[in-house]
């Protein structure tokens, strides 16, 4: 087995394992690998945490401090003109601090989790050739996953087999006709297409793409994550039962990655997070250029609610179907109306949140920080754990976060959460937008034909 050792950010000569390689543990059950001799890797540092905890500022405040350039992994951040719903860095910010992966895309394209893949490690690639420190921050798990592990290595679709998967499902598309499509590539020789999100064409031709090229479906190919999960808690009990077996234990060896990384989960408790999600929501609908004016932006350029990557994300669904509904109203909403829509998208929000703390859980690469604690003491840590290197790393107690509700009061606080708006309470508060749809979602603004998806296939 070959390595590629990395010293001070220039490629050193490949070097090679010993036969048995020792396994040696620390926290987060990381490993790394006695060998003939010294091998260092780069580091890359990976900020992630539920939406709305902070990322962004911390990794801002970090590269400041570390000479580093920040990756967004984020699904919706590589739109141009998303930049409301996205929580997009400012202009000032990334000005300040180069950001990549940011206004990539028009919203019409779909982009894809092999795609992110390929730009971010080529953007890492780039950063730690210049001497600077690569810091990706976002919290789409799956971009995240297949950063830190590596993509399945499943064959590109050639020309002619992409044009004749478009051909098959060009027309259901058209015609919105998502369960007959599901069961098209279901017959073909994926039933696992039929736990897609619904309108995920993107996946949907993908799938059928890769059954046309290699004769199965996606599922059977092996992602490296799991083969990783898998050999790490192999490694694990076999470890425990006789640490004293060195074949036993190098036939376990968890997959090598290519990095050295420093993976950090920011998190606050889970009734604070509810709150600030609420009033971010809020404060994503205040002011003339806010969400809405961003969804009516989408709609004018023929785009639907749901119909792609873009406008399946948060926010702009709801958003989008909100708007149509007055449109087809002629430009009027009640107030009721648009309480239920802010109440909707503050609960998908919320949602949102549930799922991506439910999912980092189980990626025990990451360390849990507490994102109610000060900036600077969360800040330092990080900074003393990238230029540690001993390879133990213990988050001090003041900065731990809790994975799981262990509380009786906080399970039942989360259960009796109620929301309680900040800037729209009363019938009055939400005037202004009503006037606003008024006056630019009237019978005057006809709705466009949908345009076509253009899509970076990987």
């Amino acid at each position: 087995m070959v390595m590629s050792g990395v010293c001070g950010g220039v490629r050193t000569c490949s070097l090679r394992l010993t036969e048995k390689p020792i396994l040696r543990s620390f926290t987060g059950r990381r490993r790394l690998f006695a060998t003939s001799c010294s091998v260092k890797k780069d580091k890359v540092i990976v900020l992630s945490g539920p939406t709305g905890a902070g990322k962004s500022r911390l990794a801002f405040e970090l590269a400041k401090r570390l000479n580093g350039e920040i990756i967004s992994a984020d699904s919706v951040q590589v739109y141009r003109g998303l930049d409301v719903g996205s929580a997009k860095p400012s202009s000032t910010d990334r000005k300040e601090v180069p950001h990549h992966l940011i206004d990539i895309l028009h919203p019409s394209e779909d982009y894809s989790v092999g795609q992110f893949f390929e730009d971010a490690r080529q953007a890492t690639k780039n950063i730690l050739n210049n001497g600077r420190v690569p810091i990706v921050t976002g919290g789409t798990g799956l971009y995240l996953r297949w950063f830190i592990y590596g993509k399945p290595d499943v064959p590109k679709a050639s020309p002619e087999i992409a044009a004749e998967v478009y051909s098959e499902l060009e027309h259901l598309q058209r015609d919105g006709a998502w369960d007959a499509a599901v069961q098209l590539v279901v017959k073909a020789g994926d039933p696992k297409a039929q736990s897609l999100a619904a309108n995920d064409w993107y996946r949907l031709r993908r799938s059928l793409e890769i059954i046309k090229s290699t004769g199965s479906p996606p599922s059977a190919f092996q992602i490296p994550y799991d083969s990783f999960r898998e050999q790490s808690d192999s490694s694990e009990t076999n470890h425990s039962h006789d640490r004293n077996t060195a074949a036993g234990v190098s036939e376990q060896n968890p997959k090598d990655l290519d990095y050295d990384f420093n993976c950090f989960f920011l998190s606050s408790h889970r009734l604070d997070l509810y709150r600030q999600l609420d009033f971010r929501c809020e404060d994503m609908l205040s002011g003339s250029d806010g969400i809405l004016s961003e969804a009516r932006w989408l709609l004018d350029t023929g785009l639907l609610p749901n119909s792609n990557s873009a406008t399946r994300a948060i926010g702009y669904r709801q958003a989008m179907g909100y708007l149509l509904s007055c449109r087809h109203q002629g430009g009027r909403s009640s107030t009721q109306e648009f309480y239920d829509f802010l109440s909707e998208f503050q609960k998908v929000s919320r949602n949102f949140a549930k799922r991506q703390l439910t999912w980092f859980r189980n990626e025990s690469i990451y360390h849990w920080l507490n994102a109610s604690r000060p900036l600077e003491e969360v800040l330092d840590f990080i900074i003393d754990a990238y230029h540690n290197q001993t390879g133990n790393l213990v988050v001090p107690k003041a900065l731990q976060m809790e994975k799981n509700l262990s509380r009786r009061r906080d399970i039942f606080e989360l259960k009796s959460y109620r929301t309680q708006n900040r800037h729209f309470v009363s019938r009055e508060d939400c005037s202004d937008i009503l006037d606003w749809i008024k006056t630019t979602q009237g019978e005057t603004c006809g709705l466009n034909q949908p345009v076509s998806i253009r899509t970076r296939n990987i």
